[in-house]
C-alpha cells in the first residue's frame, strides 16, 4: 500500500505554528514511508475566507522545503485539490447515505454548525424527530424544494471503536453521538463530511490532525462503515500550549510563521524546534536538518502532553543554527539587519560579522549592536567601570592619553598591525591587557557588549574615526573627572 498523506488547511490567515507542525508531521510520515504528500485546501468556510491567504500556505511550506506531490497548483490524479471546486459530488454521496438508511432529511430549522447540536438537544438519548419521519414523505418534501438539511443517522444502541496511533483503542457509547450535519440547506457540506469523502476519494492512507476532533472520529469511522469504505490510520495530536492553560491561538494574536521570520528567526530552527513540540527523538540529538527529521521520525516519540512554547529554547536553538551558519551565509543574512542602523559603505563587512555571528542569537539582535557604527551614543562614564578588568574612568582616561599616539602611529591600518601596535604598548608597560582594551572598546562605541574587541572596532570605523572617537572621550573623561 502505497502511503498517502494530506495536509488540508483552510485560507483563513497566517500560518499558525500548529499549522505549520501538523504539515510538518505529515509530511514526515509520507517521506519516510517512501509515499505521497498531499496539499488540499479547504476553503468552504466563505465567511472566514481571508484573501491571499492561500499564498501564504504555498510560501510557507516552500520555504520550509515542505514541497507536495500533488496539490492545486501542480494537479495530480485525485484532482481538484481545492474543496470549493468539489462541490458536486458532496450532495451526491450525502443523498446515497440517504438511500441506504445511514442519513436522513431534517426539515427542523435547527442551528446547522454541528458543533452546536448538543446544546441544541440533538445528542444523547434526544435524537431529532426528523430521523423518524417515513423515508417516502421526507424525500417527497425534498423534492418538493422544502428547505432541509442532511443529518448522519448515528445507529442510538452499541458501541463504535476506532484505533489512534497515539491513544490507542478508543470505544464510545453511539447514544452519546450527535447525528451531525453532513449536508447543509444551502447544498455546501459541514467540514466533518467533506472530510470524510476527500480522504477517501484521494486514496488518504494517514490523517494527522489536533486531538480536538478525537470526539468527531467514531462519525467519522460510522460514515466509512456505512460507505463501506477503509478508514484511514488516524494520528491525534496535543495542542500547542501558550502556557499551562491557553492554547496557542492565531485568533489570540500569537505569532505565525512568518512572524518569527520576521523577528530574524531562521526558517531551519523554526522548523526543527517546531519538530520537537510535542515529539521527543529516541536519543539525545536536538538539532535536525530535515533529512535527519525524515530519518529520525518515529510516531512512537509523540507526546500524549501538550507542548508548551518557550520562545528562550526556539531562541536558542536559533542561536544553534546562526553559529553554524558559513561566515559568508551569515554575512548574506545580516547585511539586511546591520543596514537598519548602520549606512557606511566603507566598513569591512565581514570583520563586523565575524564580531557579531558569536553573539547573535536572533537577527533583529543585531541593529542595536551596530548603531554606533554611524554615530555615537550618548553614554556615561560609569561605562568604563569594569571589576573585571579592574578599570576605573580614571585609570581608562590615563590608558586612552598613552593609546591615541599609538592608533596614530599605524601607517597600514590593518587588524595585524593595529593588533600588534597595542600589545607592544601594552607589554612595555607591563599591565594586563583589558585595562587598555577595555576603555578603547568603549571609547569607540559608547557600549559594553559590541560585536568584537577594541582592535576589531578600531580596524571597522578606520583610523580617523577611530582617533576622532578616542579624542573625544578624553575630552568627556576629562571634563566629569577634571
Amino acid at each position: 500500500m502505497e502511503v498517502r498523506t494530506r495536509f488540508a488547511p483552510s485560507p483563513t490567515g497566517y500560518m499558525h505554528i500548529g499549522n505549520l507542525r501538523t504539515a510538518l508531521y505529515t509530511y514526515l510520515i509520507a517521506r519516510k514511508n517512501k509515499g505521497k504528500f498531499i496539499l488540499r485546501i479547504e476553503d468552504t468556510d466563505q465567511g472566514r475566507y481571508v484573501e491571499g491567504a492561500t499564498d501564504v500556505i504555498y510560501r510557507t511550506l516552500k520555504t520550509c522545503g515542505l514541497n507536495w506531490d500533488e496539490g492545486p497548483d501542480i494537479g495530480g490524479p485525485c484532482g481538484p485539490y481545492v474543496q470549493s471546486e468539489r462541490m458536486g459530488m458532496f450532495k451526491e454521496y450525502a443523498e446515497k447515505l440517504v438511500e441506504t438508511g445511514h442519513a436522513y432529511y431534517c426539515f427542523c430549522g435547527k442551528n446547522e454548525d454541528s458543533s452546536e447540536d448538543t446544546a441544541n438537544g440533538l445528542a444523547s438519548a434526544h435524537r431529532c424527530p426528523c430521523r423518524d419521519l417515513d423515508p417516502a414523505e421526507a424525500k417527497k418534501r425534498h423534492d418538493a424544494g422544502e428547505s432541509c438539511v442532511i443529518r448522519q443517522k448515528i445507529p442510538n444502541d452499541g458501541t463504535t471503536t476506532f484505533h489512534d496511533e497515539i491513544y490507542g483503542d478508543i470505544t464510545v457509547e453511539n447514544i452519546d453521538l450527535d447525528d451531525q450535519v453532513l449536508l447543509k440547506s444551502d447544498g455546501m457540506p459541514t467540514y466533518n463530511f467533506a472530510n470524510v469523502v476527500d480522504d477517501h476519494t484521494m486514496g488518504i492512507t494517514h490523517v494527522v490532525r489536533g486531538n480536538e476532533y478525537l470526539s468527531s472520529a467514531p462519525k467519522y469511522n460510522l460514515l466509512y462503515a456505512a460507505f463501506g469504505w477503509k478508514p484511514p490510520i488516524y494520528i491525534h495530536v496535543e495542542h500547542i500550549m501558550r502556557d499551562a492553560t491557553h492554547k496557542l491561538s492565531k485568533r489570540d494574536g500569537d505569532a505565525s510563521f512568518e512572524d518569527f521570520r520576521a523577528k530574524g528567526y531562521l526558517t531551519e530552527a523554526i522548523l526543527n524546534y517546531i519538530l520537537l513540540l510535542g515529539w521527543a527523538p529516541k536519543g539525545e540529538q536536538e538539532i535536525f536538518t530535515l533529512d535527519e527529521m525524515i530519518e529520525a521520525f518515529d510516531l512512537s516519540g509523540i507526546s500524549k502532553s501538550p507542548a508548551i512554547f518557550d520562545p528562550l529554547k526556539l531562541t536558542a536553538i536559533n542561536a544553534v543554527y546562526i553559529r553554524n551558519l558559513p561566515l559568508e551565509k551569515f554575512v548574506e543574512y545580516a547585511e539586511p539587519w546591520i543596514r537598519q542602523t548602520c549606512k557606511r559603505t566603507d566598513i569591512d563587512l565581514p570583520l563586523l560579522c565575524a564580531g557579531l555571528q558569536p553573539r547573535t542569537e536572533v537577527f533583529n539582535d543585531i541593529p542595536e549592536r551596530v548603531d554606533f557604527i554611524d554615530a555615537m551614543p550618548e553614554y556615561s562614564i560609569d561605562m568604563y567601570v569594569s571589576k573585571k578588568m579592574k578599570t576605573t574612568p580614571q585609570t581608562s582616561l590615563e590608558a586612552l592619553r598613552k593609546l591615541i599616539p599609538v592608533i596614530d602611529g599605524v601607517e597600514d591600518f590593518t587588524a595585524e598591525n593595529i593588533h600588534d601596535a597595542l600589545f607592544r604598548q601594552i607589554e612595555a608597560d607591563g599591565v594586563k591587557n583589558g585595562l587598555y582594551l577595555y576603555p578603547l572598546r568603549v571609547a569607540l562605541s559608547g557600549k559594553a557588549v559590541t560585536p568584537g574587541g577594541g582592535v576589531e572596532l578600531a580596524k571597522i570605523l578606520g583610523k580617523q574615526d577611530t582617533l576622532d572617537r578616542m579624542k573625544k572621550a578624553v575630552e568627556k573623561l576629562t571634563a566629569e573627572i577634571g
